[in-house]
């Protein structure tokens, strides 16, 4: 009994440690355009290729996207498993990319890649859960299939903050700027 209430207590104060940042919002009076994000690697809602996973070459897949809504400063790209624990474990984050990109390769590396040149240089990454900052692919438990959220965010504004912020620096960096927005979803599993 003491053993069970002292995980309950454990996980009661873990959960008042975390610091929830809520989803980053648009500015007052403006509606999120919505934006189609779409990959020539998978369909929405399929599997992904081994390729863009941790069992293959670990590459992001390519992405395409419709027109950013007139306004926009920068573009944001965050990958996330919606089945993790904690939910939402991001994967990547590519932050002021610039407003007329609609499109990312296969493979792609904005800072110190053979990408650079598609950003002038001005791209950043963050840190992303597994604590590096690149794109970290699928990699769900063995026998498991997990849900992968690629999003397209249009911003107000560019965030100039610098590579390497984790996701909870990046979220309160866009609050209050976000235009528009596009999710692509597929799933993996080993």
């Amino acid at each position: 009994m003491k053993t069970t209430t002292i995980a309950l207590l454990a996980l009661g104060f873990l959960g008042a440690c975390a610091e929830p940042v809520a989803p980053p919002s648009s500015p007052a009076g403006v509606v999120v355009a919505h934006l189609t994000v779409t990959s020539a690697n998978f369909a929405p809602g399929s599997a992904m290729p081994i390729d863009q996973s941790c069992d293959g070459k670990n590459a992001s897949p390519a992405l395409t996207w419709s027109a950013p809504p007139e306004g926009t400063k920068s573009l944001v790209v965050v990958v996330d498993d919606l089945d993790s624990s904690p939910p939402e474990y991001t994967h990547w984050l590519v932050y002021d990319l610039p407003p007329g990109m609609t499109k990312l390769p296969e493979g792609f590396e904005p800072v110190g890649g053979p990408n650079a040149d598609l950003t002038g240089g001005n791209a950043s990454v963050g840190l992303n859960d597994f604590k590096n900052t690149r794109y970290d692919g699928p990699c769900p438990p063995k026998q498991a299939v997990h849900r992968y959220r690629f999003r397209v965010l249009a911003l107000d504004a560019t965030l100039g903050i610098p590579t390497g912020a984790d996701r909870s620096t990046l979220d309160r960096a866009m609050n209050g700027h976000v235009l528009g927005e596009g999710i692509l979803k597929g799933a993996f599993a080993h």
